[in-house]
């Protein structure tokens, strides 16, 4: 009878321990990193007036997105966030974005980098947009188009 209080103990102890370590396993943080984060040394290795669109691709990689309405800027845009524990939010830890404009010849103008100490909160509106017309109700919205379809069917095939 000892032995097997002893066997059932041991195989407790072990089944705890591994429980304790894969609690433990699930509650540390993990690191992510989204977009293109440049290293320091990389974009300080970026020269305005001598670098063209070709140099900064191959030291930065290509860029996260084109200038909208202005085709000579470049945008490298990455973030860090770090979950503590798996059922929390994401905390971002670092944000870059790295702005490189282009002269018209393709040479490196200038070179801008935002952080997350740039940013800025922005308060959203609550209020919603007024629409034209009436809301229809269910039924309308069935059965609405049922003699509207019939009757196109009857214009396009000439009858």
């Amino acid at each position: 009878m000892g032995r097997k209080n002893r066997k059932t103990s041991r195989l407790l102890s072990a089944a705890l321990l591994s429980a304790g370590l894969l609690t433990l396993a699930a509650c540390s943080s993990e690191v992510r990193v989204r977009g293109n984060l440049p290293d320091p040394e990389d974009i300080a290795a970026i020269n305005p007036g001598i670098d063209t669109r070709r140099d900064v691709a191959a030291k930065l990689g290509t860029p996260s997105a084109l200038s909208t309405f202005e085709s000579n800027i470049w945008y490298y845009i990455g973030s860090r966030e770090q979950q503590g524990v798996s059922f929390t939010l994401p905390e971002e830890i670092e944000r870059s974005v790295l702005m490189v404009t282009f002269d018209p010849q393709g040479l490196v103008e200038t070179t801008e980098l935002r952080t997350l100490e740039d940013g800025q909160e922005i308060e959203v509106v609550e209020r919603e947009t007024p629409t034209e017309g009436r809301e229809l109700t269910l039924i309308e919205q069935i059965f609405g188009n049922v003699g509207q379809s019939l009757g196109n069917r009857a214009v396009n095939t000439g009858l």
